[in-house]
């Protein structure tokens, strides 16, 4: 009575319409959060099927997953807590981004002699989140300089992370990159990869590609800025639930808790079994859109934890029949998109707070 329908075809697609855009030797898909709502396996393989090179994840358990499932493709995860044990990640071949002397440390507590650990380092550009603060660089780098001359680190990046306010904004962080690099340079390190860009930079700030873009949410099919309604992304979910109860009621019927609707005239409802213990957002309560057999109507009153209403007035629906949350607007489906407007949220929050009840029907 719940699903999502995941379509894998969409992702590698989506891949395909990103590398031509980026235009970079290098492309990693992230594949974190559970592959953004969509499953971390499913999407992994279907984004190396599109054409990427590398995958991300958050933290190394989503890393360790994806080799448990058999993907063998570089994976780089940049979060990892202050005692974890990093041996099983460097053990699977798993690169680690590095922000901080202390973090620098950790990953050369966990190597194993004769095997290097692959470290990207990051820098604090302009987000004020993780990376290092460029009054950090020059220790940090020599550190890691010493590290790989004595063979306990390579170092495989040097990466940032954009803020994703302006084009403008973007650029200014690409000069403070430009200055990393100089500074990396100055203690005799030269990065394999250099990476800035997400799904934003990519679509917005181009220049900014360098040797490898990082895109999560595009590549999922959720156009993020304008640029991506104009490529032909596709989106890669369908979320909808079963019609489980139909019933004719009454003029002035409140509907739901806190009766915030109210029926206006003699009316149809159709009761759906998703609620917000399910990801669906109780700020969309009253606006949600929703489709059901191609007919679209929105969501009327609260959303609850497991059901919510829609009021589809004289309309011919019954029981069984299928109304669709969000998914592809090529196909007169809302999308993610005015989920998150109607929430007051982004698309990322949509696709990524589904709950565990709501079936993966990969097609």
């Amino acid at each position: 009575m719940r699903e999502a329908l995941i379509r894998p075809a969409a992702i590698s697609h989506n891949v395909g319409v990103l590398a031509e855009m980026a235009k970079t030797p290098n492309l990693l898909i992230v594949v974190k959060a559970d592959g953004y709502g969509h499953g971390a396996l499913t999407a992994a393989r279907a984004a190396l099927e599109g054409g990427a090179n590398w995958l991300g994840t958050a933290d190394t358990s989503e890393a360790l997953e994806l080799r448990a499932g058999g993907i063998d493709s570089r994976v780089l995860a940049w979060l990892f807590g202050p005692t974890e044990d990093l041996s099983p990640a460097l053990e699977a071949g798993i690169d680690l981004g590095v922000s901080s002397l202390t973090q620098l440390d950790q990953v050369i507590r966990a190597v194993t002699p004769g095997r290097p650990a692959r470290i990207h380092l990051k820098v604090d550009t302009g987000l004020g989140r993780s990376g290092a603060d460029p009054r950090e660089w020059e220790a940090l780098f020599q550190a890691a300089k010493s590290a790989q001359d004595s063979g306990v680190v390579v170092v495989v990046g040097l990466f940032t992370h954009l803020s994703g306010t302006s084009p403008e904004a973007d650029a200014k962080q690409g000069l403070v990159y430009e200055d990393a690099l100089a500074v990396l340079d100055s203690v005799g390190l030269q990065p394999e990869i250099r990476h800035v860009t997400s799904s934003i930079g990519t679509s917005d700030s181009p220049a900014l590609a360098h040797d490898m873009v990082r895109v999560g949410a595009a590549a999922y099919g959720v156009p993020v800025t304008p640029r991506y309604h104009e490529v032909g992304l596709i989106p890669a979910m369908r979320v909808s639930g079963q019609l489980i109860l139909v019933k004719r009621v009454q003029e002035g019927l409140g509907v739901g808790y806190g009766h915030t609707y109210r029926t206006s005239s003699e009316t149809t409802l159709a009761l759906v079994p998703l609620g917000y213990a399910d990801g669906i957002p109780r700020h969309a309560s009253n606006t949600g859109p929703v489709t059901i057999e191609g007919q679209r109507f929105h969501v009327s009153g609260r959303i609850s934890m497991d059901q919510f209403t829609v009021d589809v007035g004289d309309s011919a629906v019954h029981e069984g029949q299928w109304a669709v949350l969000w998914g592809d607007p090529a196909h007169g489906e809302p999308s993610a998109n005015e989920w998150a407007e109607a929430a007051g949220t982004i698309a990322y929050e949509i696709v990524t707070r589904l709950g565990s009840r709501i079936p993966r029907v990969v097609a």
